[in-house]
């Protein structure tokens, strides 16, 4: 059976993010996976304490950890997303595992969803610690995806209110934020589609945990974040990429020219359906996907 145990890891800042570690039964140390949530979430969201419990069943440890201002790792401000603050705070995640004894130091792989998984792009180009690298409906280009998502005649009203809040803070004044899902047209919002509403407002996170904001700079640095820029760097080590046939907030067609751009070793799963769909319907086909990679390229040797 899988045993799950908390887990804290102190930042050199002080910040301390809360990590849940499951361990697979048999005697260690075991090849590891680290995975993390996806924009403005937390590991209670997406099912993702389901999917890391399924990777534990098949004999990995996986720890499963909030970034920084969000679910229950400390940091301020809350709700806050810096990318690059997310990829640097992921390293000493890996670091940690390092430390275990139940874990095998050599043999530890990275599981990115959305957001995160544009960062597991990042860290597989840029950190060779990493064995493997799953990538699963990731976050492309932030540039391109925000020119879709951000009607033309609205880019204006964002970016004033992006420099107005850069300007108040330089005047001492706390960050704005606006609502990370919303329907209502009169609300700024991150995300308006309905699936997006009905997955982030359908979540199972315990009271207190998750609020349904974002700071206005998150969007800034979203809109700056281009991952995919990294993607050709990653080869030798192994990538498995799972993109949606039919996504439109990491859109496909930039998720697949993406792919055509990494080098070997690489393999593409195609999932019919949307952006959710990988934690919904997709859930066994994504999840058995995960684990034959690993299986692949973390027990070899």
């Amino acid at each position: 059976m899988v045993q799950r145990t908390d887990e804290l890891i102190r930042l050199p800042d002080g910040t301390v993010l809360d990590a849940w570690l499951f361990l697979p039964e048999g005697p260690g140390p075991h090849p590891a996976v680290t995975m993390t949530h996806g924009f403005g979430g937390t590991k209670y969201h997406q099912g993702i304490e389901a999917i890391a419990r399924r990777i534990a069943e098949a004999g990995f440890a996986v720890s499963l950890h909030d970034h920084r201002g969000f679910g229950d790792s400390t940091g301020e401000p809350r709700q806050d997303i810096d990318p690059y603050r997310q990829i640097e705070d992921w390293r000493r995640v890996i670091s940690h595992l390092q430390t275990l004894d139940s874990i095998d130091a050599d043999r530890i792989g990275v599981w990115g969803t959305s957001y995160s998984g544009g960062h597991a792009l990042v860290l597989g180009a840029t950190d060779r610690r990493i064995t493997a690298v799953y990538s699963q409906v990731p976050t492309i280009s932030g540039s391109q995806s925000s020119r879709r998502r951000v009607p033309p005649h609205l880019t204006r009203q964002l970016e004033q209110a992006i420099a107005a809040d850069e300007l108040n803070q330089a005047r001492g004044g706390q960050p704005a934020s606006q609502a990370f899902v919303s329907d209502d047209p009169t609300v700024p919002a991150s995300y308006r589609s309905a699936d997006a509403i009905d997955f982030y407002l359908r979540h199972n996170a315990p009271e207190g945990v998750w609020e349904n904001r974002v700071t206005v700079q998150s969007n800034r640095r979203a809109r700056s974040y281009d991952p995919g820029h990294w993607i050709d760097q990653i080869s030798p080590t192994p990538l498995m990429m799972l993109v949606g046939t039919h996504d439109t907030v990491a859109p496909t067609d930039l998720a697949l020219g993406a792919y055509e751009k990494a080098l070997e070793p690489k393999e593409l799963v195609l999932l019919p359906g949307g952006h959710f769909d990988p934690y919904l319907d997709g859930f066994e086909a994504s999840t058995s996907a995960a684990v034959r990679f690993f299986r692949t390229h973390l027990q070899a040797g």
